[in-house]
């Protein structure tokens, strides 16, 4: 045997032992950490029950923030800049030119965080009464804010240059509050796809958008040399056909066939294990106390099983058995919320729940907008307060999103805001955490609708009356400043078959050493109002018994 034939075995040896290791690795990483629970319903429902931390938390802040807030146009930006005849297109054009030539992609580079102090944020979130933070891992966009091994469109090579997620990890941990990250890039495949159509009137009609042309080599001696688009857009998986001649027929279009919001697992087999393997090491590295999925039920079926499976067994790992992980999803079927933490999207929940759930909600728009700003269309600090005592009063958690600004900052409304709620809660606030719900929540005139995106429906009064217990104090929050010099709760009449073997034994009113007069009646317990109140928006009393 020549010396070029032997060099050649060596060669072919080598890349076998090259290859095999590529491929031990891809099993590896497709793996899912074994323990007690399995990738199935009926494991997560036998075998899960809410942490104890969430349920005392309560409330948490949310910075939802990726390059959609660059432009300061409110949410879905990515997407519906893609879709002539929409404002957020009109503004694009007109800001930064046409979706051909500048398409989003441009936006994650120009996101450049630089006016951004994550330190001061969370002393904010902290002071605010925030007793954990999550942030935004990823959106629709398709864009990973952390330091992803499997996805070089990240924050990290590109626009911040940061590993945002860690840095927000490391200073959740050091001020002391629990740390979740949500993951919302399983409906890339489908909500991006806009970037891969065109106009259907004027001077560009017909000219594909940015998504439809571009690939990895058209990035040669430009910012995004060695990145391919097409990793970005997710690739051509339901694109508008040619042949739609105005925008009415392509409102028509989208309206009808592109399956705006769907859980079906795309026929883009790469994309759906691309997914897996950017949220298996987005738990794996950052370990969070809670993993956000906006998604009906789980992602991309099979595939968010998996995910679950392997994030709750992986936390019984880190915590020596013990599990401590909270998984949010929406609009569970049947009695699958009993195997993770139901979110209910900017809604409200009409009775007592009886597994621990979350409400999430936003002061303005998902990604942060100037408009609202300057129309000063933020909810306000009673809007709040009232719908944390309603949510809590019914076994549930608030997640609460303060948008954040491209430059990474928020502004002075937000701001004050911040402030406002914490003065509430500092006050307030032993009536909330650590607390849980009494035999009914409240009473009260006001109808409070159940659902998703309903919170603007309810509003509430200082008849208002809801309830949390805690070891053996009941806590009264009014819904509201008393206009009347007393108040009368009937579920704490004297004859009351709610307070079988109860006794009262002081009421006082939180934040205040005011004496508080009280008298226990057939119709209802009677109380004194103070003339001095301690807070806005809603005061709470503390009644102590012997058992409640």
């Amino acid at each position: 045997m020549n010396l070029t034939s032997k060099i050649l075995i060596v060669i072919i040896f080598s890349i076998q032992i090259f290859t095999s290791k590529i491929i031990a690795q891809e099993q590896k990483d497709f793996n899912i950490q074994s323990g007690i629970f399995e990738p199935t319903w009926e494991s997560f429902e036998k075998n899960y029950k809410c942490p104890d931390w969430f349920r005392d938390a309560k409330f948490g802040i949310w910075a939802h923030w990726s390059a959609q807030c660059v432009p300061e146009q409110g949410d879905w930006y990515a997407r519906n800049m893609y879709i002539q005849g929409n404002n957020q297109y009109d503004f694009h054009l007109q800001k930064y030119g046409h979706p051909s030539k500048f398409g989003f992609m441009e936006i994650d580079n120009l996101w450049k965080a630089e006016n951004w102090n994550p330190d001061s944020l969370m002393k904010l979130y902290v002071d605010a009464g925030a007793k954990y933070f999550v942030t935004l891992a990823n959106h629709h966009d398709n864009f990973d804010n952390y330091n992803s091994k499997y996805h070089d469109w990240n924050s990290t090579k590109i626009g911040p240059k940061k590993d945002i997620v860690g840095i927000w990890e490391k200073l959740a941990r050091q001020n002391g509050i629990y740390f979740g990250v949500s993951n919302h890039s399983a409906h890339a495949w489908h909500w991006f796809q806009t970037a891969y159509g065109y106009d259907g009137e004027g001077s560009n009609a017909g000219i594909r958008y940015d998504a439809a042309s571009l690939s990895k080599d058209d990035g040669k001696c430009k910012w995004w040399e060695g990145l391919d688009p097409q990793d970005l857009y997710t690739g051509p998986n339901m694109v508008m056909p040619n042949g739609l001649n105005s925008i009415s027929e392509i409102n028509d279009w989208h309206d009808n066939n592109d399956r705006l919001w769907t859980e079906e697992i795309p026929d883009n087999k790469k994309f759906a294990e691309n997914w897996f393997l950017r949220c298996k090491d987005l738990i794996d590295t950052y370990k969070p106390d809670l993993l956000y999925f906006d998604n009906f039920e789980l992602p991309l079926r099979q595939y968010g099983m998996d995910i679950t499976a392997h994030y709750y067994n992986s936390s019984m790992l880190w915590n020596k058995g013990q599990l401590e992980a909270v998984v949010n999803a929406k609009e569970m079927k049947g009695n699958h919320n009993a195997g993770l933490v139901e979110d209910i999207e900017r809604g409200f929940a009409n009775e007592f729940k009886q597994n621990p759930w979350q409400t999430c909600t936003c002061i303005g728009s998902w990604h942060y907008s100037k408009k609202i700003f300057d129309e000063n269309k933020y909810k306000t600090v009673e809007q709040v307060v009232h719908q944390l005592i309603d949510i809590v009063s019914k076994n549930g958690n608030l997640l609460l999103s303060i948008p954040i600004k491209g430059d990474g900052t928020i502004d002075t409304l937000e701001e004050k805001f911040l402030k406002g709620i914490s003065v509430w809660m500092k006050i307030n606030g032993e009536a909330i955490y650590g607390t849980r719900p009494w035999k009914i929540y409240g009473e009260g005139p006001s109808k409070v609708a159940s659902g998703m995106f309903n919170e603007n429906k309810t509003k509430f009064t200082s008849e208002d009356i809801r309830f949390t217990k805690k070891d053996n104090v009941l806590y009264v929050f009014l819904l509201g400043i008393p206009k009347n010099k007393s108040i009368e709760i009937k579920a704490l009449a004297s004859i009351s078959n709610l307070l079988e073997n109860c006794q009262l034994l002081n009421i006082s009113l939180l934040g205040s050493s005011e004496k508080i007069n009280w008298m226990q009646e057939e119709n209802g317990l009677k109380i004194i109002i103070p003339e001095n109140f301690t807070s806005d928006h809603s005061i709470v009393f503390k009644i102590e018994t012997n058992s409640i």
